[in-house]
């Protein structure tokens, strides 16, 4: 799945999601889409020969759901076609640097060249640091984005955050939801691109500054030489042979002797007045910014290019999450499989039954449920291990009436995790709970704790009602 695919996707998922009540989409525009997109995906798989994908349905889907929106809301047309700000930064800041690069020699005498030129020095010295603290955050891997860099990424992966005006209240809270995931969906293909123009950018900086000495000598003669108040010659001529020395190892070039940079001194002799000295300078100098600038830029933002292109053609979309998997239920797919594994948990006929509508509800309305033996009180949770490939998800089943246990609730759900082959959910049902415990606020702190618990297993749980399940929303 393509960015622009991927991105479509998720405009349509939030929108579905967020409007619960149907203000944006009724059931009949849901069910017009699974149609319309299943036949498309059929008509389009025919065309390439081949089967129709879970891929093809959900952009058919998303391309008709998008234009009947865009007929009925002129703003969110704007939207849909709104492009975010990389595209335009993507060229001008690389264009911009050149141009700085190329005028980097107006602040200084155009006809006396310093041996030490402080500019020259400082893209050196910038680049070197920049490699420098790349290299530390490689061996660093935990080591997340920036919150300065996130904030870049974030503006220029989806815009402006202000949504165009006279769009109903529901259709904005999805604009603003599409925002949020998208944003981090898409944060590790905008940093790369970001990456990208940030490396070109430098490489172009330093190149203007070249291209800038080179014309600036032909129609000019530089007097070269240096001054300092706190270095002598000898330090002079130190730094100078470790500056130029991976020019002086690359290219046939020769540095500059001591003898030579005491002459050079413009107290003493008012520096080189001959065009040889001058053009050794610029040739040393554009020598060690090409190796040192010039050609590591340009091969960190070709890396960078090529992350970024693998990236927007396979965008890592997670469709094993329950909105897909319903989708593909619609689609006319195998029906999904719901595995249920409860633990220290003996369901009744009428909690069994309410596990069906819960799998209605997690995969499409062909869902089929197959109850697991509960698992004893302080098992392991072995017949994961066995896990048969056919299952669409597994859920673990707890009760919220019982106290989660970290000995307990905690080493089966961490095995649990550890022995699926795929992400597991986890199910709490409350009914018995509920039954037993008419205080609304005692429910809601034993259903935070059950949350935290899980969350700190790291996976997030779904409370449900299986003596009184909520049925499941038409369309998706």
């Amino acid at each position: 799945m393509n960015e622009q695919l991927a991105r479509d996707v998720v405009l349509v998922k939030a929108i579905e999601t967020t409007d619960q009540k149907r203000e944006i989409l009724t059931d009949d525009d849901r069910r017009y889409a699974n149609r319309t997109a299943r036949e498309l995906a059929q008509w389009q798989a025919s065309e390439t020969k081949s089967a129709a994908t879970s891929e093809h349905f959900l952009q058919q889907r998303a391309e008709q759901v998008i234009k009947k929106l865009c007929q009925r809301h002129t703003a969110f047309a704007a939207f849909a076609r709104r492009r975010t700000g990389l595209h335009g930064v993507a060229w001008l800041l690389p264009l911009l640097a050149l141009a700085l690069g190329a005028g980097l020699d107006r602040i200084t005498d155009p006809h006396r060249v310093d041996l030490l030129s402080a500019p020259l020095l400082a893209i050196v010295a910038w680049n070197l640091l920049v490699y420098l603290v790349m290299l530390i955050w490689l061996c660093l891997p935990k080591a997340g984005m920036t919150r300065l860099r996130a904030a870049w990424v974030r503006r220029l992966s989806v815009g402006p955050a202000a949504l165009p005006r006279k769009m109903p209240h529901a259709l904005s809270a999805a604009l603003y939801a599409f925002m949020a995931e998208w944003s981090q969906l898409s944060a590790r293909l905008n940093a790369a691109r970001l990456a990208r123009t940030i490396h070109l950018s430098a490489a172009l900086f330093a190149a203007g500054a070249l291209a800038s000495l080179y014309a600036r000598g032909v129609m000019s003669q530089y007097g070269a030489g240096w001054e300092s108040t706190f270095l002598d010659a000898t330090q002079v001529h130190q730094l100078l042979a470790i500056l130029f020395w991976p020019a002086q190892a690359v290219f046939p070039l020769q540095g500059f002797t001591l003898a030579e940079v005491q002459a050079l001194h413009f107290a003493a002799g008012q520096g080189s007045t001959t065009a040889a000295a001058g053009a050794r300078w610029v040739h040393l100098y554009a020598a060690t910014l090409l190796l040192i600038v010039v050609l590591p830029r340009l091969g960190l933002a070709l890396l960078a290019a090529m992350q970024a292109g693998w990236l927007a053609r396979r965008f890592p979309l997670d469709l094993a999450q329950p909105y897909f998997r319903q989708l593909t239920d619609a689609a006319g797919g195998e029906p999904g499989l719901l595995r249920v594994l409860p633990y220290s948990f003996t369901l009744d006929e009428a909690r069994s039954k309410g596990l069906e509508a819960v799998a209605v509800s997690l995969l499409g309305e062909r869902a089929r449920v197959r109850l697991a033996p509960s698992v004893g009180y302080g098992e392991d949770a072995v017949a994961l291990a066995d896990d048969k490939p056919d299952a669409t998800l597994t859920a673990v089943l707890f009760s919220l009436a019982a106290t989660p246990e970290k000995e307990n609730h905690g080493a089966f759900l961490a095995s649990a995790v550890r022995a699926a082959k795929a992400p597991i959910a986890v199910l709490i049902d409350d009914s018995a709970f509920r039954a037993r415990t008419t205080e609304p606020q005692r429910v809601r702190e034993r259903v935070e704790l059950w949350r935290e618990f899980c969350i700190f297993h790291g996976v997030e749980p779904t409370v449900v009602d299986l003596l009184a399940p909520a049925p499941a929303q038409e369309g998706v």
